[in-house]
This record gives structure tokens, sequence and C-alpha cells, in this order.
């Protein structure tokens, strides 16, 4: 059986500005019906990476590719299957809400009104407003709902939380998110740029971490919560002497120690245990706590 054609697939990609790279040899490749994560400071290269997918910029070096197409040689083909939100939305000023949803919708082949009826009374949004007197946040939103309700394959959402309240967030990420996935199980990918880790924490299905410019890891979530943990050990007395250079980190506190590990769990829980310990726990870092300890690496 032949596999699918990835949604997005990135090789040894290179963008510069001027002297400054912004990204450099950055590969990834993002399947059909999963949630894909690009995490990363701001500056890290996130949004000229997801620029270069939506042919607003050109590959200096390397390779994009979207649903197997060059997206600077079939602009029009990629982009009819995809939704973009960036993180910086801009809308005429002169629209409403209401004129804004509409002429947006004249660009789709597919419009689910009922969708954006239902995201426009969860958001409270004034359909009525014009577009100039909505705040960051409610731009965002209004972007949100433009990008979901044409139903297409990709969804790319650069920092999409950007502006948002809190409790926004919840909604965004439990409302928008889901109905789009659920829309069409197993076929519609989404590819989120954010340095908001946590909101996304149980949707993300594989990420990468790029710090400038570059990769430095590349994980499915489920087996990054496998390989990261979080030792913790107390002893009677204050803690042992021990060799802890397989560790990441190692905090000394009184009578207890704090270990965040890669892949040597194991090992090290091993060592702890010949000591004695009072209590030895250990428990998966979530993503944010991964994504702090690599760059802290």
């Amino acid at each position: 059986m032949n596999s699918p054609t990835p949604v997005i697939q990135i090789e040894n990609l290179a963008y510069a500005y001027g002297r400054a790279e912004a990204v450099h040899d950055l590969s990834l490749k993002v399947e059909p019906g999963r949630c894909y994560g690009l995490f990363g400071r701001n500056g890290a290269g996130k949004t000229t990476t997801m620029k270069c997918l939506l042919n607003l910029l050109r590959p200096q070096r390397g390779q994009v590719r979207v649903f197997g197409l060059d997206p600077a040689k079939a602009e029009v083909a990629v982009k009819r299957r995809l939704a973009y939100v960036p993180d910086q939305v801009v809308f005429y000023p002169w629209m409403s809400v209401r004129e804004t949803l509409d002429y947006l919708a004249s660009f789709r082949e597919r419009w689910n009104r009922k969708t954006e009826q239902e995201l426009l009374e969860r958001f409270q949004l004034d359909p009525a407003q014009r577009t100039d007197a909505l705040s960051k946040g409610q731009r965002t939103q209004v972007a949100l709902i433009a990008a979901v309700c044409p139903e297409t394959d990709l969804l790319v959402l650069d920092e999409p939380t950007s502006g948002l309240d809190p409790i926004v967030r919840r909604e965004f990420i439990e409302t928008v998110i889901g109905a789009y996935q659920e829309g069409n199980p197993g076929d519609r990918a989404i590819f989120v740029s954010t340095h908001l880790i946590t909101e996304f924490e149980g949707l993300i299905d594989e990420f990468t971490i790029i710090d400038r410019g570059r990769a430095v890891l590349t994980l499915e979530s489920d087996q990054a919560r496998e390989r990261y943990q979080k030792i913790r050990a107390r002893f009677a007395q204050s803690p042992p002497e021990l060799d802890l250079r397989a560790a990441l980190r190692v905090r000394r506190e009184g009578r207890e120690l704090e270990l965040i590990v890669n892949g040597s769990g194991p090992e090290l829980m091993e060592r702890l245990r010949q000591h004695n310990p009072e209590a030895l726990s250990t428990e998966a870092l979530t993503l944010e706590e991964i994504f702090v300890a690599t760059l802290k690496s």
C-alpha cells in the first residue's frame, strides 16, 4: 500500500534576511489528520517558515511541498486547500464583521454558515461592528472563524492565541480546533506555530522545536513524554553524592533531589533506589517543560 502524500514536507529549508539567517536547514513532515506543532521563542524562525510554505517568501535553499506541490508553481491549487491565520491580522477597516466574512466566503468553494454562526455567538462578536473598532483579540477571532468555515484540508496557524485572553484561548482550543478536526477526522491537518505551548498540550501529535532557525528536537508527543521525565527523591538525610551527569538538570533542596532526564530515567531511578530514599517518584514532563528543558540543555 502506498503511503499518503504528506500535507507538508520541508527539506533543508534555508532563508536569510541579509546576513541574518532566519531558518537554517530545517526539515519536517506533516501527515494527513495530524496536528503538528512548531515551537520556538519569538524570533526563532517560525513565521519565516510559515511564509515559505505559503509562497509569501521564496526559499533561498531547500525544498517546500504542500500536498506534494511546489507552492511557488501551483499557488492557487495549494491555497485552495488551506486556510491561514497570521500572527498579525488586518482587515479592510470600512467593512463590518458580517461584510468581512461574506467577502472572504466569496473566494471559497465551501463555507459552513452553521459553524460561522456558532462561532460568532461563542465569541460574542457583533456582525454589524466595523473591523476597525475591533480589539486585536477580536480581529484574531474573526480570522479564526474565516479559517475554519471553508473546511479546508490544512489549517496553518501562526501564533493563533496571541492577543486572546485566557478564557477565550480555552474557547479557541475547545471549539475552533476541535470542530475543525472532528469535521473530517483522519484527513484534516493542522500546522501551528506557537510559544504558548500549554494551551495545545492535548492536541499536538508531533512537534519540532526550533531555535535560531535550526531544528533542535523533533518527536511525537507521546514518545517525548515517555523520554522526558521528572524524578523526585527524598532522603532521610542530605542526598548522597551521585554521578548524575546523565540528567539534563539537577536541583538539590534540603533532603530532596529533583532531576530532569531525557531517556535515562530507568538508569537514574535504579541508582537512586540503591540509596534507600524515603520517597521516589517519576512523572512525564509537559510539552512546555520539554520545550524549556531542551532550550536550556
